[in-house]
């Protein structure tokens, strides 16, 4: 039988953490690269597996994803976030894969939370997340935000669902939206993009009616709106602050 490995990167990431690897004990290694946690992130990750890394810079998420990868050496390789957990039927279909595999990569159906509430629409749905691979074959991207598994393979689709706890409640939101908008602009600014106040204003006022509107994210109510709001928020901020970095910078990026 082939063996599998899970890679996973937490900082303060205590109150899935459990769930989260409770649901993968099964897995023949599991591995955390943690980045600085001051919860009690450390103290039940010890719990699942003793293989802990710790560092002390932030090179991004996708060089961090990679960091935990390089220290498994399982045939398999499954990257998890700290908010997810493999459902039962996923875990089956996962075990099923690798047993007789049919790519070296596989995608999963990921379903996401908001506040407590299962978003149907919102641009969340049909979310099918790379996640599972043949350890060689896949790396992620070394974008600091919204990073990606690159990987010349096809994936193919399994059953099972990948249970998301994405944000719990408005503070998470709002920290994630600061967070995110400033990695984005960090990660625009280093590729020499600009930005100007009305691009900010007009890309927000956008991404809250494509979230809103055309992914019918007003069915999901509350919820929904909530989205959209905070999609159109971390645009806005993402533009406002790579505007602020290009006026503070002594060498200005040249294009636009």
């Amino acid at each position: 039988m082939p063996t599998l490995g899970v890679a996973m990167i937490t900082k303060n990431a205590q109150t899935h953490l459990a769930a989260c690897l409770s649901s993968v004990q099964w897995a023949d290694q599991i591995v955390i690269v943690d980045s600085g946690s001051t919860d009690d992130t450390l103290t039940i990750a010890r719990q699942f597996t003793a293989h802990i890394h710790q560092t002390t810079d932030w090179p991004g998420f996708g060089v961090q994803k990679n960091r935990a990868i390089d220290q498994l050496s399982t045939d398999w390789v499954l990257a998890l976030d700290a908010d997810e957990v493999v459902s039962e039927a996923l875990a089956l279909e996962i075990q099923a894969a690798i047993s007789n595999p049919q790519s070296d990569v596989y995608r999963l159906e990921r379903r996401s939370a908001f506040c407590g509430q299962w978003v149907k629409y919102s641009g969340w749905s049909n979310d099918w997340v790379a996640r599972l691979f043949r350890r060689g074959t896949a790396k992620y991207s070394d974008d600091l935000v919204h990073e990606r598994l690159l990987h010349p393979s096809p994936a193919i689709a399994i059953r099972g669902t990948l249970l998301h706890y994405s944000y719990d409640d408005i503070e998470t939101v709002l920290s994630k939206i600061n967070s995110y908008s400033s990695a984005g602009a960090a990660q625009r600014f280093a590729q020499g993009k600009q930005a100007h106040l009305g691009t900010a204003i007009l890309r927000g006022v956008w991404a809250f009616l494509r979230t809103y509107l055309l992914k019918l994210g007003f069915l999901d109510g509350r919820a929904g709106f909530l989205i959209a709001v905070m999609n159109a928020e971390t645009t806005f901020y993402r533009f406002v602050k790579l505007r602020h970095l290009t006026d503070v910078s002594p060498q200005k990026p040249n294009n636009k």
